[in-house]
């Protein structure tokens, strides 16, 4: 699947901890870094285990249903799309039916709930799936429940955050050649910003990193998140590789063809 741009999707997640003004301003960041999303998770209660040792701490993020029409809203106001994963097919309902989203992200924790992605099938125009956890085969029965939808197919490791030596980009390589109908990204838990770059360099054509307001505050995804300055430069090198690639052919260019016969016969 060929584009001319590279998706940049800022996730904002839990970041945001859950202040709305703070989630607005990492909207608006976001869009003038030059994400095309602003991404969040949808869960709540009833998503959440009482055993789960960070209960509290998902309690405390979930945006209940009048924040995200509010932040819907806010990112419309803000030229930016509005993103999110359903963590439940109630909440997968939610997204499609009350707030009209038409384009969801399947996190890797769900990418195995069959009820769910055979719902996305019947509401979606479009999905992003991440794949972390998953083999190969687990990725074929998954998307092929999705056959009514342009799915793109997000390499992705969950290890929060990711070491260098596990983030196995060349499965991006694997991918391009398992679904070739099928647009191949990478959703990044790596710290700093080498792995995006590398990503697109074998092929990515969408990018999903996480994205703070300040990487030095509690919590596990800050880390390994871009700041306002790493997006920015994100979005100006994915661009710049992107150009850099070209196409996946081999023949002079416009200038050589010109030059082609005097450079040929330059030395005797």
């Amino acid at each position: 699947m060929k584009q001319n741009k590279i998706t940049l999707i800022a996730e904002i997640g839990e970041n945001y901890l859950g202040r709305i003004h703070l989630a607005k301003k990492l909207i608006t960041l976001a869009k003038k870094a030059g994400a095309d999303f602003a991404k969040f998770q949808s869960y709540n209660e009833m998503c959440l285990r009482k055993n789960d040792p960070e209960y509290d701490w998902f309690k405390k993020v979930a945006l209940k249903d009048s924040e995200h029409k509010a932040l819907k809203k806010f990112s419309i106001k803000n030229k930016i799309n509005f993103l999110s994963s359903p963590f439940s097919l109630e909440r997968a309902k939610f997204l499609c039916e009350n707030l009209g989203l038409k384009t969801i992200k399947v996190a890797s924790s769900k990418s195995l709930d069959l009820n769910l992605l055979n719902y996305l099938n019947k509401k979606c125009n479009k999905v992003y799936f991440s794949t972390g956890m998953l083999t190969l085969q687990e990725i074929k029965k998954s998307i092929s429940k999705l056959n009514n939808v342009d799915v793109s197919i997000m390499h992705c490791v969950s290890e929060y955050p990711l070491k260098i030596q596990n983030a196995n980009l060349l499965a991006i390589t694997k991918l391009r050649q398992e679904f070739l109908k099928h647009e191949i990204g990478y959703s990044d838990h790596t710290i700093g910003n080498y792995a995006v770059y590398t990503a697109v360099s074998l092929g990515a054509s969408v990018i999903e990193k996480h994205f703070t307001i300040n990487k030095k505050l509690k919590g596990t995804d800050h880390i390994l998140s871009a700041d306002f300055e790493d997006l920015k430069n994100i979005r100006k090198n994915i661009d710049q590789i992107k150009t850099l690639l070209g196409r996946e052919e081999k023949k002079p260019s416009r200038k050589e063809k010109k030059i082609k016969k005097f450079m040929m016969n330059r030395f005797i």
